[in-house]
């Protein structure tokens, strides 16, 4: 018997007294509810996160752009190659020939 089928049968056991207080005891265990941030202090947090950032040097980026551009043109040419070549396959196979 699974954990599931358990609980329905503790469920159905219990009297109309049992649930009440198990209602109770669960609505006492639930966490509050956390206040929100103010937008300033929200801001404020931001800007110290970004001041920890290892951000990369002007050359690295460039490079991981050109790496970044590369991948694209290859992929792209890859799959208009795949389409061009499956679209030709299947265009003769309907054709009979």
């Amino acid at each position: 018997m699974n954990r599931q089928a358990k609980r329905m049968m503790q469920r159905q056991k219990a009297t109309g007294q049992d649930r009440l207080e198990a209602m109770r005891q669960r609505r006492a265990v639930t966490p509050e509810r956390k206040r929100r941030t103010p937008p300033g202090e929200f801001l404020k947090q931001v800007r110290q996160e970004l001041k920890k950032v290892n951000w990369p040097t002007r050359r690295e980026l460039v490079g991981y752009t050109i790496v970044v551009l590369v991948a694209v043109v290859v992929l792209t040419a890859m799959v208009f190659g795949m389409d061009l070549s499956f679209s030709k396959a299947v265009l003769r196979v309907f054709k009979g020939g």
